[in-house]
């Protein structure tokens, strides 16, 4: 049963909702002062929804737009908590309004044929394959394998 928004949740109800780890959570406890969740006996933590709303906003801070703890923490020195709440809700808003009202264009291939278009794009990438270097391809080929290889043998030792 899902709890009501106005409910304090516990540290592993807010990571989970957050998606990051609980030691992260009580590392940005100790970095921004203004978070203050109670804490019950034995030092159980539990988070006002405005806690929560104020973390999210450090995330989005942090993960989305950015910023470093010493920038959020200057955000937070200089607009206060609610600026960093309300930021990452109306960020979305904009991100939202603007995919909204971005015109959405899907090229008409078969007039673009009809017009001759595919001779064109044709000739096009015959022309961009002629100007591929084989010894550039296989240097960035050399590349990528060495990559997977060191990320194989990281993936190993964890």
């Amino acid at each position: 049963m899902d709890k009501a928004p106005e409910a304090f949740r516990t540290i592993s109800e807010v990571a989970d909702e957050l998606e990051v780890p609980k030691h992260v959570l009580r590392f940005w406890e100790a970095k921004f002062t203004q978070l203050k969740p109670m804490k019950r006996g034995g030092g159980r933590r539990y988070y006002r929804p405005e806690d929560v709303a104020l973390l999210r906003g450090i995330r989005f801070l942090l993960y989305h737009d950015g910023y470093t703890i010493r920038g959020v923490q200057k955000i937070l020195r200089e607009q206060g908590p609610r600026f960093v709440m309300d930021h990452r809700r109306m960020a979305e808003e904009d991100e939202q309004d603007e995919a909204m009202s971005a015109p959405h264009e899907i090229p008409d291939i078969a007039a673009e044929a009809a017009q001759g278009g595919a001779t064109t794009l044709a000739r096009e990438f015959a022309q961009d394959r002629a100007k591929l270097d084989p010894q550039r391809l296989g240097t960035v080929l050399e590349e990528i394998e060495a990559c997977y290889r060191v990320l194989a043998l990281a993936k190993d030792k964890a």
